[in-house]
């Protein structure tokens, strides 16, 4: 859709949010947004609409090869939910505002808490490929802030406080459905890169020194926007490869697809527990 002179980005969110409700004119819950090779937790929703992101006004377009570019409205869990089949990185030359674009339109759309997934590497040395790390703090290392510039009053405050940015009782429920599943579940701080490179040995030591357990990178900058309107998030990493010394290798994105392979089913059973309690 061609922009209209002087329209603002919230003019924007609005356009976007009133085609899709034209599509789909129902209260929706849950927001979900899939990771790198992420998107098998699709085949569990009863889809009743799918809408390619070109199709949206003013939506970004996935440009990873991995991402399919689909939002995707239907149930999940007794759950009305909406569903990304893929992101949008920074890496890819978006602006912050642009990468963080749906989760303000699915906000709009009535979602009271919102679940991202993430494929990223392992900096602790107790993970293996396949493990999944429940987020439960972060360390912002992207160039931009997706709260750069004027505040959107109509969202969220000036400053908001991000000593909690991961529901923490989101965090517990989710361990202990790794726990009663026998699955290999570790909590962890999530450290997000500009990317589109993998790091060196030296930055993985940083990384790891300065708190990390996974890297990855992407995830941070839609759960800032999510906390500036107060929504809750629940985060959770596929650890597609090893970055602590002795593991590290040279990686390739079919490897790091076979590893989000073996942990998406274990990552999908945890986000269908989970969205049943919320």
């Amino acid at each position: 859709m061609k922009e209209e002179p002087n329209m603002t980005y919230s003019d924007q969110i609005k356009q976007a949010f009133e085609y899709i409700r034209q599509q789909f004119d129902c209260p929706l819950e849950v927001g979900i947004i899939l990771g790198t090779g992420l998107g098998q937790l699709i085949h569990n929703i009863e889809i009743q609409i799918e809408i390619p992101y070109q199709e949206i006004p003013f939506f970004p377009v996935s440009t990873v090869e991995s991402h399919k570019g689909k939002l995707i409205i239907g149930k999940l869990s007794g759950k009305s939910v909406v569903a990304m089949q893929g992101r949008f990185h920074y890496y890819e030359g978006y602006s912050m505002k642009e990468v963080t674009f749906p989760v303000r339109v699915m906000k709009m759309l009535g979602i009271r808490q919102l679940f991202v997934s993430n494929a990223a590497g392992g900096l602790n040395p107790k993970f293996e490929v396949g493990d999944l790390m429940v987020i439960h703090d972060h360390i912002d290392l992207f160039p931009e802030n997706p709260l750069r510039g004027k505040n959107l009053n109509e969202f969220g405050v000036r400053f908001p406080d991000m000593s909690e940015p991961y529901d923490l009782s989101l965090v517990e429920s989710a361990m202990k459905i790794g726990e009663a599943h026998q699955l290999r579940v570790h909590q962890g701080v999530y450290a997000g890169v500009q990317g589109p490179n993998l790091e060196t040995k030296a930055e993985y030591k940083y990384l790891r020194i300065i708190g990390g357990d996974a890297v990855g990178m992407s995830t941070i900058p839609e759960v800032i926007v999510a906390r500036h309107m107060d929504l809750p998030v629940f985060a959770i990493s596929a650890i597609t490869d090893l970055c602590y010394p002795g593991k590290i290798k040279k990686v390739r994105i079919e490897e790091v697809l076979a590893g989000a392979a073996k942990a998406e089913p274990r990552m999908s059973l945890i986000i269908r527990e989970l969205v049943k309690l919320v």
